[in-house]
């Protein structure tokens, strides 16, 4: 008899699990309906508003290197090209976007796309990462990327705000605050406003480097090969670089000698923290 309730039991489990998922695609697919059928209208009046009124920007300068604003029609794109644009991140569906990425490329612009749905819906850990690392290789090349969604207000400023988080080490707070004060708009949807605050967690919970830039980080992947399987201390550890003007030769003797592993199979996990990097 026992064993019967546990059966129904996990019936039951298996019966709301599924009936979450259900409720969730039928959610999104609700949302992406009317976010088509609302696309064309507030999209005119977006245009009409940034016509009449002059503090209406179709977009707006949040850093040296970024630009947040409204999806950009094909007119735009010499205009960005101008204001030193390298890179454009697409937050919108296919049927929101107005620029192909042969206009972009024809420019010499980056594209990078992710699609995100409008409204209620953020953009998942792995797009900010690839967003925000986009942004910053851009920026260390000069190039100003320009980010947008439909209005620049939710999807394209979820993006900027983990940019500023990662490289700029505001609080995601701090960088919402700011964001507002260069475009007073901006609205985040609440999931939008919680994947920017566990990105940011995330960003505290990593290693910090040390202010004076001479630390490169080791992760575990980095260590393949170099630790016995049975090795338990797999942390992500910090290695400084080595001195200029040391001979190479040196170095990398030194480095091999301190990461050979014994025949015993000895962990070198607790070598790697002084060992002078290349």
């Amino acid at each position: 008899m026992k064993i019967k309730e546990l059966d129904e039991f996990e019936i039951d489990e298996d019966y709301l699990s599924k009936t979450k998922i259900v409720r969730v695609d039928a959610k999104r697919a609700l949302v992406g309906a009317g976010a088509r059928v609302l696309f064309y209208p507030t999209l005119l009046y977006n245009v009409f508003r940034n016509k009449i009124q002059a503090e209406f920007h179709w977009w707006d300068k949040v850093d040296q290197f970024l630009l947040l604003g409204a999806v950009p029609f094909p007119k735009h794109v010499p205009q960005l090209k101008q204001l030193g644009v390298g890179g454009v991140i697409t937050l919108n569906e296919p049927y929101e976007t107005l620029v192909p990425s042969s206009l972009y490329y024809s420019y010499g612009i980056d594209h990078l796309v992710i699609p995100t749905r409008d409204y209620l819906f953020a953009p998942s850990f792995v797009d900010i990462s690839r967003a925000v690392d986009f942004i910053h290789q851009n920026a260390s090349c000069g190039r100003t990327t320009y980010v947008h969604c439909k209005a620049g207000r939710g999807r394209s400023t979820t993006i900027v705000l983990c940019y500023l988080v990662h490289y700029k080490h505001m609080t995601p707070a701090a960088a919402l605050e700011y964001v507002r004060s260069r475009r007073p708009r901006v609205l985040l949807a609440p999931s939008q406003w919680k994947a920017v605050q566990e990105y940011g967690k995330l960003r505290l919970d990593l290693p910090r480097s040390s202010s004076s830039g001479d630390e490169v980080l080791i992760t575990k992947a980095d260590l393949e090969g170099y630790y016995n399987s049975s090795d338990d201390s797999r942390k992500q550890l910090v290695v400084h670089k080595a001195v200029r003007g040391r001979p190479m030769i040196a170095r990398l003797s030194c480095l091999f000698a301190s990461l050979k592993v014994s025949a015993g199979g000895s962990a070198v996990s607790s070598r790697l923290s002084e060992v002078r990097a290349c």
